[in-house]
């Protein structure tokens, strides 16, 4: 029965056939309970958090690469629950990384903090320590790659607080200097921000900054978004040094020069004008298939002036927004089917963090830039795709899908899917939406990427990536939806893959 499917049972199956064989029972992880740490000081001039959680910083930052795993199982096992490991992991990753030369590439380590704990809380009690302990591993190769780029390496300063605004001042001075690319006024004017208009008023503003250019292919996007989610598991007294850090990270101008007519600045100036044109009632119009295919047709081939113009013209027919939602997730994983690579899975990743902010934003013109930016960016997806080869033809609305022998036989039909994955992967999509349309539980699907994500990822992508498509399966119309997530296994882990050393190494640390 297909019920009867689970996360072990796809583990179990798997040892017997060598997939996964030498792993055996995760029950280790399942033990665990919370941590506590001692005082320590900080070098002069560095940000400096607060003192329950600095001394839990200070742990990643000073343990050795080779050593800090198991001093982390020896803590949690004494006490350090979740919550603070996290919230450190996160800070940490702050104070020791810099969002430069691009937020990308090293910067991995603060960007998939989130996608980590999204996996962790996506899954069962006893698997849920590992995407924690591959991101805190992760952290030390990007501090280690920080320490060789120059010395002294980057720190994050302590703030200026003779250059704080005033509380009234605060957001006035904060989008002063956002607009006019000033770092150090913006860095100040951010602390201002965290502190008086609380963490709800600093990302409105930082979710509009998050989306107003492309550079570093949705990242600063990603960034925001995954900031906000995790300061709801950490809370909200952590903010501060996280909104400095993303006012940091959004002015990175990667050596360019910010103008209307840069490539990455000129949709938000067309978008703005958009934008004001939406009707009063945009988000109350109805759902259209029809709506949804005529956008996936603008974003093949339309240019991002195409799209977003297309985007107002839907909505002022009464269109809803969700129907372009739909189109531009499933833009999005065609992009995927068509180069499988770095910038494709971007266009998902960004997708994911720009519906977030859409869904979380108060603001209605916020909103409303959110959507047309996300519209403007897959053609510009597109565009760096074409810049690095070939773009495969395909139409992930006409993917034909496998017939599945039967839904009942779940863990075979999977198992038979992760198998093609990484080496047929377009007949892995094509069973993905056969075991779908058959009337397969998409559940069982997804618990199984997830397992295989913990087992072979190796690289900060594979959390970003799977944590994304995984979760926005369901923000998708149904008609859409398993399309989509067919198209996922052209970036996710294979059962053929090599497994990571590091669930090993978890499992020793934590039982020791």
């Amino acid at each position: 029965m297909a019920g009867s499917f689970s996360r072990r049972n796809f583990v179990q199956r798997a040892a017997a056939g060598g997939a996964l064989a030498g792993l055996g029972d995760f029950g280790f992880l399942s033990k665990l309970k919370p941590l506590a740490a001692a005082e320590t000081k900080l070098p002069a001039g560095s940000v400096q958090f607060r003192p329950e959680i600095e001394p839990v910083v200070r742990l990643l930052e000073e343990t050795p690469r080779e050593s800090l795993l198991e001093e982390v199982g020896a803590r949690i096992r004494h006490g350090l629950d979740y919550r603070d490991l996290l919230a450190a992991l996160l800070l940490a990753g702050i104070r020791n990384v810099e969002p430069r030369p691009s937020v990308g590439f090293k910067f991995h380590a603060v960007l998939v903090v989130n996608s980590a704990h999204v996996a962790s809380m996506s899954s069962p009690a006893d698997h849920r320590w590992l995407p924690i302990f591959w991101a805190i591993d992760h952290f030390k190769a990007a501090q280690h790659e920080e320490q060789e780029r120059k010395s002294p390496p980057y720190t994050m300063p302590a703030v200026d607080e003779s250059k704080l605004p005033t509380a009234g001042k605060a957001r006035k001075a904060f989008i002063a200097a956002m607009d006019a690319w000033d770092e150090a006024p913006a860095d100040a004017a951010a602390a201002a921000l965290a502190r008086t208009a609380g963490t709800a008023g600093a990302f409105e503003l930082l979710f509009r900054y998050g989306c107003r250019d492309f550079r570093s292919i949705g990242h600063k996007a990603i960034y925001t978004s995954n900031s906000w989610r995790t300061l709801a598991c950490i809370g909200p007294e952590h903010a501060e040094p996280i909104v400095r850090s993303l006012a940091y990270a959004m002015l990175n101008r990667e050596g360019d020069r910010p103008n209307d007519d840069a490539p990455a600045d000129r949709p938000i100036k067309l978008n703005r004008e958009l934008a004001a044109m939406f009707p009063a009632d945009w988000r109350d119009g109805k759902l259209d298939d029809a709506a949804t295919a005529e956008m996936l047709d603008a974003l093949r081939t339309g240019s991002d002036e195409d799209a977003c113009k297309l985007v107002a013209e839907l909505l002022g027919r009464g269109i809803a927004p969700q129907s372009v939602w739909d189109a531009l997730f499933v833009g999005a994983g065609e992009l995927l089917m068509r180069q499988p690579g770095i910038v494709a899975l971007h266009a998902v990743t960004s997708t994911n963090a720009l519906h977030f902010a859409f869904e979380t934003a108060a603001d209605d013109e916020t909103r409303r830039l959110l959507l047309l930016q996300n519209a403007a960016f897959l053609p510009l997806f597109r565009a760096a795709m074409t810049r690095r080869g070939k773009i495969a033809d395909g139409r992930l609305d006409q993917l034909e899908a496998n017939p599945a022998d039967s839904a009942a036989d779940a863990p075979q039909v999977i198992e038979s899917i992760f198998s093609d994955v990484g080496g047929d992967s377009a007949m892995a999509a094509r069973k993905v939406l056969g075991f779908l349309e058959a009337g397969g539980d998409p559940q069982q699907f997804i618990d199984a990427a997830r397992l295989l994500v913990f087992l072979k990822g190796t690289n900060a992508h594979d959390y970003k990536f799977s944590s994304a498509i995984l979760e926005d399966f369901y923000r998708v119309s149904p008609n859409w939806r398993n399309r989509y997530l067919a198209s996922s296994v052209f970036n996710l882990r294979g059962s053929k893959s090599r497994d990571n050393a590091l669930v090993q190494r978890t499992r020793t640390a934590l039982k020791a």
